[in-house]
């Protein structure tokens, strides 16, 4: 059963209360997961109960996504403001030093917790940040007709087109490579929630400024790219491993964008080596 917890954040304004959603199964070393922009914590079931048999999972649903409230006036929704409430979150929860694993924007704040010494060891699964400007501009263009899209529908025909493979493929076709697999249920979930969060508009705008160019050390990191990423292309893996020379890069055959659903075993198994 998910959870909330609240903790308190300094800002310019002074201290500010943050309030994050989370889901905790399993024990061992802790491992923090972090999804992408527009998601929540669920795009991690495929993959919650094989990591939970070796680690302390904690799911979390980013501020101003899925269940957890945007962050109060006063917070950005950039690196500088989103990678220290991570690690005020962590305090809260009384982990020190997890190990993380992120997606798309989880896969970005992954490898800044990682630039940041605040974990272990990283692994991140298609992370933003490695893009050319006209990449980007494609990405963000995708992201934000997947937004309208949830949007413009009556919550019935979102419903409607879930219970086939097709519908299924029509809502979230630009994220997964297998999007038949997706049960009718998640796909109604997570149109729903990229729908209602209130940091999407604000955490794309400071992407923008967004492009990695800064190694990481001191730490093991594991960068893996779906060979059938569609928002961001799998060459862009190859710049990532140019700019973090020491990480370990993976391919994932035939996965997509958010992989965890297209090869369950397959990406539970790059976590969890990646974080031994």
């Amino acid at each position: 059963m998910a959870e909330q917890i609240s903790f308190t954040v300094e800002s310019p304004r002074g201290p500010r209360t943050v309030a994050v959603e989370y889901e905790r199964a399993g024990s061992g070393e802790p491992l923090l997961l972090l999804h992408g922009i527009g998601h929540h914590w669920q795009a991690w079931r495929p993959v919650l109960e094989i990591l939970a048999a070796e680690r302390d999972v904690i799911a979390v649903d980013l501020p101003g996504f899925g269940a957890s409230p945007g962050l109060p006036e006063g917070l950005a929704y950039d690196l500088s403001t989103v990678v220290p409430v991570l690690g005020s979150l962590c305090e809260a929860l009384r982990v020190e030093r997890p190990h993380v694993a992120g997606n798309s924007l989880g896969g970005l704040l992954a490898l800044e917790l990682g630039r940041e010494k605040r974990v272990r060891s990283v692994t991140a699964l298609s992370p933003a940040g490695f893009w050319s400007p006209a990449e980007r501009r494609y990405a963000f263009s995708a992201l934000r007709a997947m937004r309208a899209g949830a949007r413009s529908m009556p919550v019935p025909m979102i419903e409607r087109l879930s219970r086939s493979a097709a519908g299924r493929a029509a809502l979230t076709s630009p994220i997964y490579a297998r999007p038949g697999r997706r049960s009718p249920e998640a796909v109604v979930a997570e149109t729903l929630s990229l729908r209602g969060a209130p940091g999407f508009h604000q955490t794309l705008a400071a992407g923008r400024e967004v492009l990695v160019t800064d190694d990481i050390t001191g730490l093991p990191v594991t960068i893996a790219w779906g060979t059938a990423d569609r928002l961001l292309p799998r060459r862009q893996g190859i710049r990532a491993k140019h700019t973090v020379p020491g990480a370990r890069l993976v391919r994932l055959p035939g996965c997509g964008h958010v992989p965890m659903n297209d090869d369950p075993a397959l990406v539970a198994r790059v976590i969890l080596d990646g974080s031994r």
